[in-house]
């Protein structure tokens, strides 16, 4: 993640408001639990929209290998998002700040107040949404893939082809 040509593409879809077609949202409310239904219901609806077309992806990509805890990982990685509050612009700022200060530099954010705080949360959406996702029953497979889909390949514990064709998906 983080190339400019997905960035691009994920600020120009976030302007148009609203979450997922009625269809999509009948789909994923057959992929997960209640409990992650309702994290998920949380997403900002660009996100929502976004984890769809992921998750679309992925499922072309691995067919009938494309089990209900793979498609859950793909709607999900992004949920620890919601605990940051931020939209469109903020995200931007939080972005450009992570480029220049590091990502390393949210937990001493976190620990301010104000947007600060919510710039630090939003770069720890990785961590935020596994332990969110761990407190729903989520599969393993599912909160590891919250956790680890900004880390590099060396640190992924997920099957390697499942895991490439998920970090791939959402990188379109």
């Amino acid at each position: 993640m983080g190339g400019a040509w997905h960035l691009t593409r994920r600020f120009f879809g976030s302007l148009r408001p609203g979450g997922p077609r009625p269809s999509d949202q009948e789909w994923v409310d057959g992929v997960l639990s209640a409990e992650e239904r309702a994290l998920w219901g949380r997403l900002y609806g660009p996100d929502r929209r976004h984890s769809v077309a992921v998750t679309r992806r992925v499922e072309a990509a691995l067919g009938s290998d494309a089990t209900t805890p793979v498609l859950a990982a793909a709607l999900l990685h992004d949920v620890g998002k919601v605990q940051s509050g931020l939209r469109t612009y903020t995200r931007v700022a939080a972005t450009l700040s992570a480029a220049v200060a590091g990502r390393e530099t949210a937990e001493l954010w976190v620990r301010g107040s104000g947007l600060t705080r919510r710039i630090g949360l939003y770069l720890q959406h990785p961590q935020i949404g596994a332990d969110l996702l761990a407190m729903a029953g989520s599969d393993e497979l599912v909160v590891a893939w919250a956790r680890e889909h900004h880390l590099p390949r060396e640190q992924w514990t997920l099957d390697p082809a499942v895991a490439e064709v998920l970090y791939l998906a959402d990188d379109d």
